[in-house]
């Protein structure tokens, strides 16, 4: 941190250590938002840029020297094995996937336009994936001498053979169950992280990148161009023959380039998830790029009442004359506070935090449903014990106002919020962040007194109150993403979540493990608490809840904009809670909380469906339900921004699924005095009387 706010040297780093692991908190679960499995493909089916876009973000395939083939002549540059780069721009990449390796996948999906189509086992071969110490990634693949895969006919002339194999190179990481891809791990073809490009815009069609296709003799024939309809596979496609063996398949260029070497390079492509760049521009010019395509873009501009003309009104002086990275910052975050959204935020600026936030007078406050407002917990030697103030201490004003009324009017810093919820209980924590040094006079009552005391608090800098307050503080780095028990007084299975963002095979392995053991055991009942769940992956989140269930139920549809017709757009596939192979038939609670977010949010929506199971909580959830993954941005000083793109539709009457309101509870529990301390969990008491009542 800066020394110019003139504090002393251990302030100082205690101030930067705090705010680092602020930075870390924040930047965990939050942002990693509606995002299915980055098991490839199935990942990004969710996300639909235009064709110019999906152009414009990806990496052509490269090669070594291409050296032409001549059907029925000697090969000796046979293909034996590929290599290639990995690029990659979003944050959300490399932080839950262990393991991965490339898959030489059949695109006998894609030729079919089967989404359900199962990569058969016998064909699955797969490379080794390097992550370098700069975090770059590369990734080896040696070619069997003659491939498993499934043979199809691409010529649309049955007379001429038995067809051929066609394969791309994917990106992929395998969840569930044993060494080989299961349906759970995914289906169809893949739309990103592959030798492939494929437009999401329009049905996820295949528009350029390179193939791998094997042909058992030299009477095989394969498309050479798109055809009059700009699609490939289809009976307008022209066709040549190709070569017996493997041949590499440049469908960026007019024809087709085939070629065949003994170790072609080629380059994944990132797809739609790249991140939107626009760090080489100066402050005007990025705000401007930037609200050009979020303005666009944005899902719920009518639900939220937004008025993109006014914001860009009011905004533009203020990028125009900023001349430094701190008027820069705080012109974005002005503007991310216009727009009600848990899923809009900007990067944490410790200097600015600082200057505005840095100071703590070492309570930690809540406010009860009777709207009285408690110390809950409080720092030794703090300027608040100091004062006399104890834990159980009601403050009834802060510097002369009603204390409600200057929850009301607090401003929390890691705004916006979706809902006024989930905004209050923010309120409620920020309310006592002053800057530093700041004097504020406190009038309250002690626990058993009822006379009104009054003192003046100085500020100190210090972070151990708020971090207290952000959702799963008390995991450490050997803190497991799921822990669970059985309460032996009532035979109740309990659950915890504590997010959908981890390693995604060991997440699996756990649920997995604990599920069978509450069936083994035949539990009566079983409590899940999301209540410190901010989300991550969608598809995991659904996997989970497919073992509560003996059907596949369609949950949603997915809504996106798309440049080509000026629109959102649905997705070709809904989301759905497929049956897992496993199944708990007893009765569920779910506990939820404002800090349930996004993912987690779906998972409690979709447990809910049906009266599946009981939603308990003292508020709704977040409410912040819109799909982040194309909505990444880098602006210059190193500032990263992210706004929703998916627009969440409910199939029966296309009302917006769950953004803006959230999951409301079954059961709503009043926040207590007892409750607020920590003397009872007063969530997990009403839970245990729901199951065994």
């Amino acid at each position: 941190m800066e020394n110019d706010y003139n504090v002393s040297m251990e302030e100082e780093s205690s101030s930067s250590e705090g705010l680092n692991k602020i930075w870390r908190l924040l930047s965990i679960p939050i942002v990693l938002i509606l995002i299915s499995t980055l098991a490839c493909g199935n990942l990004f089916q969710l996300l639909t840029p235009s064709a110019e876009e999906t152009k414009e973000n990806t990496v052509t395939p490269t090669s070594l020297p291409a050296i032409p083939v001549i059907p029925g002549e000697d090969n000796p540059n046979e293909p034996v094995y590929v290599t290639g780069d990995i690029p990659y721009t979003s944050p959300f990449f490399l932080n839950t996937i262990h393991q991965p390796f490339v898959l030489l996948e059949d695109q006998a999906g894609f030729v079919e336009r089967d989404r359900d189509f199962r990569f058969p086992i016998n064909a699955q071969i797969i490379g080794p994936v390097t992550i370098h110490d700069d975090d770059s990634l590369t990734y080896s693949l040696n070619l069997p001498m003659t491939p498993q895969g499934t043979l199809v006919d691409v010529d649309h002339n049955p007379a001429e053979g038995e067809g051929v194999q066609i394969f791309a190179i994917a990106y992929w990481s395998n969840t569930w169950g044993d060494t080989f891809l299961e349906e759970r791990d995914g289906t169809g073809w893949s739309t990103a992280y592959a030798s492939t490009i494929a437009d999401p815009a329009n049905e996820d069609e295949i528009t350029g990148g390179t193939l791998i296709v094997w042909a058992p003799d030299d009477e095989q024939s394969f498309p050479s161009g798109f055809g009059a309809d700009g699609l490939l596979f289809t009976e307008d496609d022209p066709v040549a023959k190709i070569p017996a063996g493997y041949n590499i398949v440049v469908m960026d260029a007019e024809p087709f380039q085939v070629y065949k070497s003994q170790q072609p390079v080629i380059a994944l492509n990132e797809g739609v998830v790249a991140v939107n760049n626009f760090t080489e521009m100066d402050y005007a010019e990025a705000f401007s790029a930037l609200f050009d395509k979020v303005s666009r873009e944005y899902p719920f501009t009518e639900e939220k009442d937004i008025d993109w003309v006014a914001l860009k009104t009011e905004f533009n002086p203020r990028f125009d004359d900023a001349s430094n990275e701190e008027d820069f910052y705080k012109a974005l975050k002005d503007f991310t506070m216009q727009i009600p959204d848990g899923h809009v935020n900007v990067t944490l600026n410790a200097d600015v935090f600082y200057e505005e936030y840095g100071g703590g007078f070492g309570m930690m406050v809540d406010q009860l449903s009777d709207g009285r407002v408690i110390i809950t917990d409080i720092l030794a030697d703090s300027p608040a014990e100091k004062a006399g103030m104890q834990i159980g201490t009601e403050i009834i004003a802060w510097d002369g106002i009603p204390v409600n009324d200057v929850i009301d009017q607090s401003v929390p810093f890691f705004g916006p919020y979706s809902t006024q919820h989930t905004k209050h209980v923010n309120q409620v924590n920020f309310f006592t962040r002053v800057e530093p040094d700041q004097d504020v006079e406190v009038s309250y009552i002690n626990p058993g007194g009822s006379n009104h005391q009054q003192a003046t608090l100085r500020a100190e800098v210090e972070y151990d109150t708020l971090l207290k307050s952000f959702p799963n503080a008390d995991q450490t780095e050997v803190s497991l993403p799921l822990d669970g028990e059985i309460f032996e007084e009532t035979g109740i299975g309990y659950l915890r979540i504590a997010t959908f963002s981890d390693d995604y095979q060991l997440m699996a392995r756990l649920w997995d493990h604990y599920i069978q053991g509450f069936i083994d055991e035949e539990v009566e009942g079983l409590i899940l608490d999301l209540r410190q769940n901010g989300g991550g992956a969608m598809g995991v989140a659904m996997d989970f809840a497919g073992y509560f269930f003996d059907e596949d139920i369609p949950l949603y549809q997915s809504y996106y904009y798309s440049e080509r017709t000026g629109g959102f757009e649905k997705m070709p596939s809904t989301t759905d809670i497929e049956p897992a192979p496993k199944f708990f038939e007893g009765d569920v609670v779910v506990l939820v909380s404002p800090d349930c977010v996004s993912a987690c949010e779906g998972f409690a929506y979709a447990m809910q469906y049906d009266g599946r199971s009981t939603i308990i909580g003292h508020y709704p959830t977040a409410g912040a339900f819109g799909e982040v993954g194309r909505g990444q941005y880098e602006l210059p000083d190193d500032i990263k921004m992210q706004f929703p793109t998916g627009r969440p539709e409910s199939l029966e009457d296309g009302s917006v699924v769950i953004e803006g309101v959230g999951v409301v509870p079954d059961i709503t529990v009043p926040v207590t005095m007892e409750s607020a301390l920590g003397e009872v969990d007063a969530l997990l008491e009403e839970a245990i009387e729901a199951i065994l009542e």
